[in-house]
């Protein structure tokens, strides 16, 4: 079945010109399958750019379906169940949808589908394949590590064993998909594997590999999108990194505490203090404030803790605090004021930043991690 539209789409698309319509049909991508796993509706999410998405609608009778998206260059969309947007089942698939091409897709949805059709989607099946055996040690790493957090293990026991064996599965994940590049290098396909290599420098690598005719083809902007993103992406890591890096003078700043009045972070000097960036729409955030606590109690008088709500409003900043009976200092930044998040190049939530007496930077955590409480236990349990 094809995907449900308004009638007021519909009636849009009867006014649209002639040659827009064709234009339409060249950037057409069709799917259709007969699978198992679904019962009745596949959502299918296909990007809009400015990390915007549009989400169709697609029935699906006895396993079939029939659908056409529209994109203008190589995109990555998803097609997934309701209950797997949920997070109460797995079914679905993702793809790139190449203009002009089309695809059937068959197999199991929950478990193993295979995808046929022109020759880009043959040869797609061929690279999902490889990938699908080339991850296959690390997935059961990863799923054996999850079990044994299940039985009760701690985080920090499990973590240890992904960091001894991790780095060494990941290497030989590459290395087999490097490998399949080399060996397939006009498969346009092989263009999907290079996000896969989750880092500039693989990537990089990969794209080295793929023939000239792949490399410049029209698969190009689906892999160079990604790896500016990822640039842009370092550089401003690496701009972070500086800003809070330890030594660092602290950049002072005001803002409204709870009772809306002037709070600067200078007016703490003297004192060690625990800048904590974070938001009621966190959810990172709210699940370490039982052990922030915890931990405030542990060394009550040693330093301050000034939370920094970031992206909210204050109505919900304020319902925060109230609930999770937070027993230290806040303060409330407004939207639209990026200079504090700016100075302290903010990237993640939460981010805990460290401050000594005379208003340097010590060090910084960027997110609920571990690290953050040993800091405190190596800084504080000895004074």
């Amino acid at each position: 079945m094809k995907s449900i539209l308004c009638s007021l789409a519909l009636m849009a698309m009867a006014c649209v010109p002639a040659m827009a319509q064709k234009k339409a049909a060249s950037d057409a991508v069709h799917f259709k399958g007969d699978v198992k796993g679904v019962k009745d509706t596949l959502l299918v999410i296909v990007p809009q750019g400015d990390q915007k998405a549009k989400t169709d609608t697609v029935l699906v009778k006895n396993g079939k379906f029939d659908f056409t998206v529209h994109v203008s260059e190589p995109t990555d969309i998803r097609a997934y169940t309701p209950g797997s947007l949920r997070g109460t089942e797995r079914a679905g698939f993702q793809v790139i949808a190449v203009p002009g091409e089309s695809a059937v897709v068959s197999g199991d949805l929950t478990s193993n589908y295979y995808l046929t059709g022109s020759k880009f989607y043959q040869q797609f099946n061929e690279v999902d394949r490889m990938i699908e055996t080339a991850q296959k040690p690390m997935q059961q790493l990863v799923d054996s590590l999850q079990e044994r957090l299940k039985a009760g293990e701690s985080q920090e026991a499990v973590m240890k064993v992904y960091q001894e064996k991790g780095g060494q599965l990941r290497q030989d994940m590459r290395d087999k998909m490097l490998n399949f590049i080399k060996q397939h290098p006009d498969n346009e396909a092989c263009a999907y594997l290079i996000p896969q290599m989750g880092e500039l420098g693989w990537m990089r690598d990969a794209v080295k590999l793929l023939s000239p005719a792949v490399r410049d083809g029209r698969m190009k902007s689906y892999y160079t999108g990604i790896m500016t993103a990822l640039e842009n992406e370092a550089k401003a890591e690496a701009e972070a990194a500086k800003k809070q890096a330890s030594g660092i003078a602290a950049p002072d700043f005001t803002l409204n505490d709870i009772n809306g009045k002037p709070l600067s972070l200078s007016s703490l000097r003297g004192q060690y203090v625990i800048l904590d960036f974070w938001g009621s729409w966190c959810v990172w955030c709210i699940k370490g404030f039982p052990e922030m606590k915890e931990y405030y109690n542990k060394y009550k008088g040693k330093f301050q803790i000034l939370g920094v709500d970031c992206n909210d409003t204050q109505e919900k900043w304020k319902a925060a605090v109230q609930k999770h009976e937070l027993p230290w200092l806040h303060v409330f930044c407004p939207r639209d004021n990026r200079q504090i998040l700016n100075a302290y190049g903010i990237q993640g939530f939460p981010t805990k930043i460290l401050i000594d007496p005379q208003g340097k930077i010590v060090k910084t955590v960027v997110g609920e991690d571990p690290a953050f409480y040993t800091l405190l236990d190596e800084t504080f349990g000895k004074k």
